[in-house]
């Protein structure tokens, strides 16, 4: 089977991919479809140091083919989001409802891939969607609405659950606050979307590019700006909430920089591992903070569900964040689509495109 496997050097289109079939709580999902995040293309630039040679991909959507053993909760048949959070659901805390933090969920892939000849192929973030066949442990996938198109439907399991999951799970924006986004990329774009259906009073996005601004507004942006020097000139006390969405040391300071008083910073963009950010430690006196965020602090069994009744609402917008739908053959020109923001989400398809998708 196809999938796009980087090899330390380079990343490439394969055909001679073979997944092994699922075993005791795993499940076989066939992919429909595949979000390209930045943090995939990290793991090519060495941002994300990870074993190789491995399957890219971990935000993706499909039909279930096979569940192993014990797998009670999908059928085959049935149209599924997946996760990459692959928790043991049984540590202190996975009982407390956070599968974010669960050990078992972090940094120990496997290597259910191989080449034709042999040769074994790790997968990326529990996950690998880059191919036509992946296996997940049965906690990951999540059923959905057959009547969500998948196209759009991959888009929630890392882009969605991060940047709206930051918002109210771990910053907990409420009613009337204020909040800047900085960086309106596929996570920031969640991350507005998100303090929209918080209620946010004033959500200030801020992005170089000022071709962004027309998605910033319509994902629920009330002012666009292109220099986080501005920013006091719209919340002259400063923000309630900054998310930053870029990974880049000097917006970290900014962010800081731009809190009011108790407000907080949330991190989401990733920065190279031995990346270092400096800031006055003085200016948190006044009950700032700076937040880490893994995942959205999500649940995904409970807010992939969630997130799809809001789609089905209206509420949420998941087809808007599809700029172009790519076959996976074009993997090189989407991932250099992603790498000069010309696209707020590109999706790879390993197979025919869905019915009724004419975008790209």
């Amino acid at each position: 089977m196809k999938g796009v496997v980087f090899d330390g050097e380079r990343a490439r289109v394969v055909d001679d991919l073979v997944v092994r079939d699922p075993g005791p709580g795993e499940v076989l999902v066939a992919v429909a479809a595949a979000g390209l995040c930045h943090s995939d293309l990290s793991v090519i630039d060495g941002t994300i140091p990870f074993p190789v040679p491995v399957v890219l991909g971990h935000e993706g959507a499909g039909v279930v083919e096979a569940v192993g053993a014990g797998v009670t909760h999908v059928a085959p048949g049935d149209h599924v989001a997946l996760s990459t959070l692959a928790g043991c659901g049984a540590c202190t805390d996975c009982d407390r409802g956070r599968p974010t933090m669960c050990r078992g969920a972090i940094g120990r892939p496997g290597t259910p891939f191989a080449r034709g000849d042999g040769r074994p192929v790790h997968q990326f973030a529990s996950t690998s969607v880059f191919t036509e066949r992946t296996v997940v442990r049965a906690v990951q996938a999540v059923r959905i609405p057959p009547s969500l198109p998948l196209t759009s439907a991959a888009l929630i399991g890392c882009g969605v659950l991060t940047g709206v999951g930051a918002v109210l799970h771990r910053a907990r924006v409420r009613y009337g606050d204020t909040v800047v986004v900085i960086g309106a990329g596929g996570i920031g774009l969640n991350v507005l979307q998100g303090a929209r259906l918080a209620a946010a009073s004033v959500i200030v996005a801020v992005d170089a590019n000022p071709a962004k601004e027309p998605a910033a507004r319509r994902f629920g942006a009330t002012h666009f700006l292109t220099d986080t020097g501005a920013v006091r000139d719209v919340l002259p006390s400063g923000a309630d909430h900054v998310f930053e969405c870029v990974g880049r040391t000097a917006l970290v300071r900014a962010a800081v920089d731009l809190l009011d008083r108790h407000g907080q910073a949330i991190l989401l963009g990733m920065t190279a591992p031995t990346a270092e950010a400096a800031f006055p430690p003085a200016s948190l006196f006044l009950d700032k903070s700076i937040l880490g965020c893994r995942y959205g602090s999500s649940r995904p069994q409970h807010d992939i569900p969630r997130y799809a009744r809001l789609y089905e609402e209206g509420r949420l917008l998941l087809d808007e964040l599809v700029t172009t739908v790519y076959p996976v053959e074009d993997f090189a020109r989407a991932a250099d689509d992603a790498r000069h923001g010309r696209v707020a989400r590109g999706v790879l398809t390993t197979g025919p495109r869905p019915a009724g998708d004419t975008r790209g």
